[in-house]
């Protein structure tokens, strides 16, 4: 059997890039360039660890982050295949790791917390759920070529994913985790507010208390109109611009960052 094309790539460790990115680019090219096609097996984690010396935790990030985008999809027992584009369901994607990379900048993230709690009747308007449900509640820093952007906070019903761990949150996107049990995003709402980072948020960010930040709000739907979804984030100001581009019967929102 001829050996797949992308073991036999070579990441390098003195890069700048980290390697789960390298790895991500390296079967981007693959799929792009046809070399491989729909339906076809890529390497499993233990093949991919071993020809190219990296952890575990490096292929999971990186397959994730492809199964994000749609390029990939996993079969429970059976691997991970080249997904087809054209039967992506419908719906939206958001991934931080792509909007940074593709800026040509290095994107990292921080678990500082994770925790399940039993949801706030504040948060269970917010996010419609019956008092006294349990949430995961897990707080992450965003940060871009190793300065941190985002602090973000993010609450998921628990009886979406009742056995999620920290571990699994630290290794994996946690959307393609979702898509594993039939969570797919298809629409967000989104506000945007102008604050002052109290002193906690602002040593988490690296600046100083008072400074100007976005505070970013998401509610995340399923096709059928459920939230399953609620971050707040705390975006640093300095380093953010938002552009907004209008044309009839439509607006959109770009971030640049600096």
């Amino acid at each position: 059997m001829e050996q797949n094309p992308i073991l036999a790539a070579k990441l390098s460790v003195n890069s700048d890039i980290p390697l789960y990115t390298q790895l991500v680019g390296i079967i981007k090219h693959h799929i792009s360039s046809d070399t491989l096609a729909v339906g076809d097996l890529l390497p499993s984690e233990a093949e991919l660890c071993r020809a190219l010396d990296i952890s575990r935790n490096t292929v999971r990030q990186a397959i994730g982050e492809l199964e994000e985008e749609g390029l990939v999809v996993r079969k429970r027992g059976k691997g991970t295949f080249v997904a087809d584009p054209h039967t992506n369901r419908r719906g939206v994607r958001y991934s931080f790791t792509t909007e940074v990379s593709s800026m040509g900048k290095s994107p990292s993230s921080t678990l500082v917390e994770f925790e399940v709690i039993t949801a706030s009747p504040a948060i269970c308007r917010t996010m419609e759920l019956k008092e006294g449900t349990s949430v995961y509640r897990f707080t992450r820093i965003r940060n871009v070529d190793g300065l941190p952007l985002i602090l973000e906070t993010s609450y998921y019903p628990q009886f979406i994913f009742p056995h999620l761990t920290r571990e699994m949150v630290e290794t994996h996107s946690f959307y393609s985790l979702l898509y594993h049990v039939g969570i797919v995003p298809f629409a967000a709402d989104d506000s945007y507010e102008a604050v002052m980072l109290e002193q906690q948020q602002a040593a988490l960010l690296g600046v100083a208390e008072g400074s100007c930040a976005f505070f970013h709000q998401r509610r995340t739907k399923t096709e059928d109109g459920r939230i399953y979804e609620y971050t707040r984030s705390y975006i640093r100001g300095d380093r953010v611009r938002l552009d907004a581009h209008m044309q009839k019967g439509a607006i959109t929102f770009t971030r640049t960052i600096d």
